[in-house]
């Protein structure tokens, strides 16, 4: 759309009312205006029908309950809209006042406060953050001997401290400290935060670390983190739906969505209770996380009514190490950067972009885990509806050539797209489908007999069999990011007809007990023989699903030994597929196992 497309619409719908009341003379001029304006207030609607149209398509292939979303253009919010309902009933709309959980958004709002702090000397970027923390301490190691933790570090990812995430706690549940939580004491649910490598040394993902920051903060100012944090950062940019309050009070809960799982089951409460209020605590509407990202816009360019001055954005948008800011993740080039975070709490997801000097950005919430490409595409969308740089520009629908159903079948199966990240493809009518939580994501059209691209994106798979005909990767290629990698092959789609001999029934039962102990989480799994000390630091707290473990029938087994395949820091050399008998029907479970036998992993498939 023009840049003063929607300034035209809103001119032509108010000349147009007008005319229609009467309230201006109709003389054969306005006559021609009246038409004029009408055919643009129709033209611009419908293109914004287009929008409305795609959105709703995407929750409905998706199964999402409930979504709300707000655009950016020109440094202002152009577009606010609500989408769907706060639960699966279909009862209570969403509205672009309902709250949503931000996940790891949380993260870059809570930064924002940390930064204030900086620019007020409460607290140094590279001081070691022992120096100003009283209630606890950062344990020291031989990973800290001359490096150690600091303020830049745990903004950008890169002070070696570990947990990567939390589930949060159950409504009615008992709620750890700030400390408890960072010990690993009861009744928190998660591991100590301890550093495991040498700060500084490289990246990687720490939802503790933003914890410690949190308590920094709390130990620096002698406030409690939420009020800090709506005295200081959400007040002053006019985010009033917005709040770090863990629960939260009860005028505020019932402004809120209901989250859901990615089968699309109920969170039981409604919603997780996170004290781990920096990294994943924060309620909010997309309107109020879009007056965040203006915010670090106005503060970049030096406009006045920022929270930051225009020096410390800036080094807040510089990239400290893979492309991670200070509480931001970084895209683009030095003309088309972009600034963004994703979030996930149990049953929500959210996504932040906006350009860094163009004024465009989008907010996406949603009552869901999602594990699709959804919202990419609603990304991509919009960037193409409003003709933004800087995004992919889709190529036209490839033609398609025949393929056999003996080859196209052939490829089905699942596949390590990334490190514990699966992607499962379904053969069906000439095409291959992405399936994610049992519901179709991404179609793939054939242009070569081993060769499929995406009708979404310029991605293409390139399957590759071995010397006897079997599949045990694909190529991947990425036009828009200009790379190709290899994805290794887990084992083709389960299927309760086929019979299998179990090559090992004696290991059925160490198998039981190792998943037993998974479920159950703490003292059990510590002391649960049959699994990695990955799988066992990594499940301290148990697992969701299955609720109950009742007998697993063998279906299937791949050697996958040296296909790079990796789980909680330990190579798979097998994964085996069972059905499963639980709380969740038709369900079958993936083993990863070790050369040695070790259970590493499990995921839970419906096929």
């Amino acid at each position: 759309m023009w840049p003063t497309a929607v300034a035209a619409t809103a001119v032509a719908a108010t000349a147009v009312v007008k005319i229609l009341e009467n309230k201006t003379k109709p003389s054969m001029k306005n006559q021609r205006l009246f038409l004029i304006l009408s055919f643009l207030f129709v033209v611009f609607h419908v293109h914004a029908d287009d929008l409305d149209d795609f959105i709703r398509s995407q929750m409905q292939k998706r199964g999402i309950p409930g979504l709300s979303l707000a655009i950016i253009q020109d440094g202002k919010i152009l577009k606010a809209q609500s989408y769907g309902f706060i639960d699966k009933d279909g009862k209570v709309p969403v509205t672009t006042n309902t709250l949503f959980q931000a996940g790891s958004v949380s993260k870059s709002v809570a930064a924002m406060g940390a930064l204030y702090l900086v620019e007020h000397n409460k607290l140094l970027l590279d001081e070691n953050v022992n120096v100003k923390l009283k209630s606890w301490k950062v344990p020291d190691n031989e990973f800290t001997n001359d490096k150690k933790v600091t303020l830049r570090g745990i903004l950008s990812h890169t002070t070696g401290l570990t947990v990567h995430g939390f589930p949060g706690y159950a409504v009615g549940a008992k709620i750890p400290s700030v400390v408890q939580i960072l010990d690993g004491t009861a009744p928190a649910n998660t591991p100590p935060v301890r550093v495991d490598f040498v700060p500084g040394s490289r990246w990687r993902y720490s939802g503790g670390g933003y914890t410690v920051m949190q308590q920094l903060m709390v130990d620096v100012t002698g406030a409690v983190f939420p009020e800090f944090m709506k005295n200081n950062v959400l007040s002053p940019l006019g985010m009033k739906n917005s709040t770090y309050q863990q629960p939260l009070p009860p005028e505020l809960a019932k402004l809120t969505a209901t989250g859901h799982y990615n089968n699309r089951s109920l969170v039981e409460g409604r919603w997780h209770i996170y004290p781990e209020m920096a990294a994943a605590g924060l309620w909010t509407t997309p309107s109020d996380l879009a007056r965040f990202a203006i915010s670090i816009q106005n503060a970049y360019a030096g406009k006045s009514e920022s929270v930051l001055s225009q020096s410390m954005t800036r080094q807040m948008l510089t990239d400290q190490k893979n492309r991670d800011g200070l509480g931001v993740f970084l895209q683009g080039d030095s003309t088309t950067l972009r600034f963004g975070h994703n979030g996930r709490d149990e049953g929500f997801d959210a996504l932040l972009t906006a350009s860094v000097n163009k004024g465009q950005g989008i907010v996406i919430m949603i009552n869901a885990n999602d594990n699709s490409l959804m919202m990419g595409r609603i990304v991509d969308f919009i960037a193409d509806y409003y003709h933004w740089d800087g995004f992919p520009v889709k190529s036209a629908k490839p033609a398609a050539v025949d393929v056999d159903s003996k080859t196209l079948t052939a490829f089905e199966g699942r596949y390590e797209l990334f490190n514990n990240r699966i992607v499962t493809f379904d053969a069906e009518n000439q095409r291959l489908f992405t399936i994610e939580d049992g519901f179709i994501d991404e179609e793939f059209v054939p242009v070569a007999n081993n060769t499929f691209t995406s009708t979404d994106r310029n991605v293409s798979v390139i399957f590759n069999p071995d010397a006897n005909g079997n599949v045990t990767a694909f190529t991947l290629k990425d036009k828009d990011q200009g790379y190709e990698r290899t994805v290794p092959r887990i084992g083709p789609l389960a299927d309760a007809n086929k019979t299998n001999a179990d090559p090992d029934p004696s290991r059925t039962p160490k198998i039981m007990a190792a998943l037993q102990a998974m479920v159950k989480g703490g003292k059990i799994l510590e002391e649960a023989s049959g699994l990695t000390l990955g799988a066992k630091r990594d499940f301290a707290g148990g697992m969701r699903e299955p609720e109950t473990l009742k007998s697993l029938t063998f279906i299937h087994s791949e050697n996958v030994a040296g296909r790079g395949i990796q789980r909680h820091e330990s190579d798979v050399s097998e994964i085996v597929t069972y059905q499963l008998k639980s709380n969740k029907p038709d369900t079958y479970i993936l083993v990863h196992l070790t050369s040695d036998g070790l259970v590493t992993d499990c995921d839970l498939v419906e096929k």
